[in-house]
Order: structure tokens, then sequence, then C-alpha cells
């Protein structure tokens, strides 16, 4: 009997879960701009399952570095989702939120938020 794929499963399932809230607690006390740090844990863990020689612990460390990758694009949209009222923003940085909803306008009529009134009702 192989598990392999099963604990490969279940270690991406666990990934994805602790990656969630990172992504939602990076945009909160950092904002987008952290996005570097994902960005480099996603090349050192690319890198380090090159030179790991167990192909289970290599798949499992490869699949957490292209989490880290997808969290790039995750942070990216957390601020919309902030700036949209779906999360809370830090109060810390009200003024930057405010700044960013003046530059993209009303957030429904920004062309990545098409029918967003709609959307929310």
């Amino acid at each position: 009997m192989n598990l392999s794929g099963i604990v490969v499963g279940a270690a991406v399932f666990l990934i994805i879960g602790l990656c969630h809230p990172l992504v939602i607690k990076m945009e909160y006390y950092w904002g987008k701009r952290s996005w570097w740090v994902l960005a480099l844990a996603g090349v050192a863990l690319s890198a380090w399952s090159l030179f790991v020689e167990d192909k289970l612990v290599a798949t499992i460390i490869g699949a957490a570095a292209f989490s880290c990758f997808w969290g790039i694009h995750e942070i990216l949209s957390q601020e919309m989702r902030v700036l949209r009222g779906w999360f809370p923003e830090n109060p810390a940085r009200h003024d930057y939120y405010e700044r960013r909803r003046k530059e993209l306008g009303t957030l429904e009529t920004h062309p990545s938020h098409k029918n967003l009134k709609d959307k929310l009702k």
C-alpha cells in the first residue's frame, strides 16, 4: 500500500490552512508591501526542495514553496477585501486605506470590481 499521496494531500491541506490566516495577518500588520516575505520564503523553499533526497519530503517542501507564491496574489487580494469592508482594517493604517480608496475611486466602478454592488446584496 502506498500512502504517499495521502501524506502529500494532508500536508498540502495543512500548509494551505496555515497560509490563509498568515496572509490575513501579514496584510493587517504590514500591508501588501509584505509580499516580498512570501517571495523570499517561496524561493528559499524551492531551492531547499531541490536538495532534499527524499521525494516525499521534497514534494511537501515544494508545495509549501508554491503556497507562498500563491500567497503573494492573496496578499494583494486581501487588501481589496479590506477596502471593501469584508475584513477589518488595521486602525493604525486607516490613513493608508483612505488614500487607497480615493485612488481607486468607488470600488464598484473599479475595473476589477465589476458589479460589486450587486454581488454584495
